[in-house]
């Protein structure tokens, strides 16, 4: 099966307790893609600008990851910089400079116009809209979204929710896209809307998925060493798909399966400053920390 993913793809400048580095290869759609690669063939929509390091390009190809998609713009490529205190959940932001990215208007190539799965990563809604307008078909429809979009572009959002087949959200933006407290009351709206499920994010405290008769916790792997955490969620869903796709099993105890290994790839993300930790990745380490994860949560 073919993973699509439309998304960002970012230079981060980040600092933590821990370290700091400067124009980081990141951007949602690039720690997804990167993530789900070690399962999936995966291609790549979004916009660079002609300041974007051809090492990066070549860095992803080698991960066998379709950049056809991937537009180079007259310009400076999407830019952020930020900071994390020893609260890693939480990221404080210095700058934003969308550049290219202000005006991206997403264009499948025509050969993953039917892409099995499609992953719409945390862009504008407006955005995520108009690639449903281009994509023929896909067995499998995923989003993710942030609370600026919940803030600002609500009804939007909306549209987008009622057309996928599972959501994406922290705890927090649940709360906030639903007006409760409760994720069990969020789940219960959302679902209503016409998600088959629901996965809340909790970040060093796991997952939480909702379908329509179940509900599934996932724990967080404990990490001794922690350098950034930019990029985990996205690196969660890559695994989360990358493993749906491998193998073609939709069922919901697969997909729970597939929670464990997204948060296998989230826990490598977190290990090193951007890519850098997945670029290093190996299938045996990811078997391990997932066999590893089955004894954390057996009882």
């Amino acid at each position: 099966m073919k993973i699509l993913v439309v998304g960002s793809v970012a230079l981060d400048s980040i600092e933590t307790p821990f370290g700091k580095v400067d124009d980081a290869l990141g951007g949602s759609a690039t720690h997804f893609a990167c993530a789900a690669s070690f399962f999936s063939d995966v291609g790549l929509v979004g916009v660079v600008g002609s300041d974007f390091p051809k090492d990066h390009i070549d860095f992803l190809n080698s991960l066998n990851v379709d950049t056809s998609g991937l537009e180079v713009a007259d310009g400076e490529t999407f830019k952020w910089k930020g900071y994390y205190e020893y609260d890693l959940n939480h990221a404080h932001t210095l700058d934003t400079q969308l550049n290219v990215f202000e005006h991206f208007k997403p264009k499948l190539p025509e050969n993953w116009r039917s892409p099995d799965i499609l992953f719409l990563a945390n862009i504008d809604p407006d955005l995520q809209l108009e690639v449903f307008n281009q994509v023929d078909k896909a067995k499998f429809v995923v989003c993710d979204t942030m609370n600026y979009w919940i803030e600002n572009k609500k009804s939007s959002l909306d549209e987008v929710v009622k057309r996928v087949d599972l959501c994406l959200m922290n705890d927090s933006e649940a709360r906030q896209y639903c007006s409760t407290h409760s994720l069990l009351e969020s789940s219960r709206s959302m679902l209503s809307m016409g998600p088959k499920a629901v996965i809340f994010k909790k970040g060093e405290h796991g997952a939480l998925m909702f379908s329509g008769s179940s509900h599934f916790s996932a724990p967080a792997f404990p990490l001794e060493d922690i350098s950034d955490p930019t990029g985990a969620g996205d690196s969660f869903a890559g695994g989360f798909l990358g493993y749906l796709s491998k193998t073609e099993d939709f069922s919901e105890q697969n997909i729970r399966r597939a929670i464990i290994y997204g948060s296998v790839m989230a826990s490598y993300n977190v290990e090193g400053f951007g890519t850098d930790r997945l670029a290093r990745l190996t299938d045996d380490e990811i078997e391990k920390r997932f066999n590893e994860f089955k004894n954390i949560a057996h009882f």
